[in-house]
């Protein structure tokens, strides 16, 4: 059973999204925050497993309360849900360790999909959000390398992958690509993780552009 956290400040959101949820078999509503500080005080009593975070809320918004609970000791998994896509947004929620970023207008069943997907230790990203995102990192400067010096440990074949990675292949793409079985491109992708510090392939896509290894359109 998957255990779901609610955070939005409009309780008619909350409503909604409880009943969507709660029609599948497989997933269960632990808690209902009106508020990032609410969230980051609920966390810890409530367990959950996924929590859908609103952006913007009052008294401390969504970026926020991410960043905190993802510092913590919780286990729990972050995807941002939001009326917007701008540009801000996307980048702040994942650099705050986010790990899926949905439009609240997304179909019932891409929402319910959204978080198996993330608590099996995938992420998401809207397709739109993810173009948002490669545009914003491409009018922003690379970083100085050594600001990823885990960039710097990656063998030959772990580059490969990840800028395959940055390109949006899944590890069954990347090991026809590259003529390797799945379960070797499992192990890099694995590898590659570890050495970034990043929870999820979004991650480590974000300091593969932002660090100037990978560049869009490339």
């Amino acid at each position: 059973m998957i255990r779901v956290m609610l955070v939005d400040d409009q309780a008619m959101v909350r409503t909604g999204f409880r009943m969507i949820l709660e029609a599948e078999a497989d997933l269960t509503v632990v808690g209902e925050a009106v508020d990032g500080r609410d969230a980051v005080d609920m966390v810890e009593r409530a367990r959950p497993d996924v929590i859908l975070m609103d952006v913007r809320m009052p008294n401390m918004d969504g970026i926020e309360a991410c960043e905190r609970i993802c510092t913590s000791d919780a286990h729990a998994r972050v995807m941002m849900l939001t009326t917007f896509d701008l540009d801000d947004h996307v980048h702040a929620a994942l650099r705050a360790g986010a790990s899926g970023f949905l439009l609240k207008d997304a179909p019932p069943e891409q929402l319910v999909d959204g978080i198996r997907i993330i608590a099996s230790g995938d992420a998401l990203l809207a397709p739109s959000v993810t173009q948002t995102l490669i545009d914003e990192i491409a009018r922003r400067p690379a970083s100085q390398p050594d600001a990823f010096p885990g960039i710097a440990e990656l063998t030959e074949r772990e580059l490969d992958v990840i800028r395959l990675m940055a390109r949006g292949l899944s590890n069954s793409e990347v090991a026809a690509e590259l003529y390797l079985g799945e379960a070797t491109v499992k192990t890099h992708v694995g590898r590659i993780l570890a050495k970034l510090g990043a929870r999820d392939r979004v991650q480590a896509v974000v300091a593969a552009y932002e660090s100037g290894l990978v560049t869009p359109g490339s």
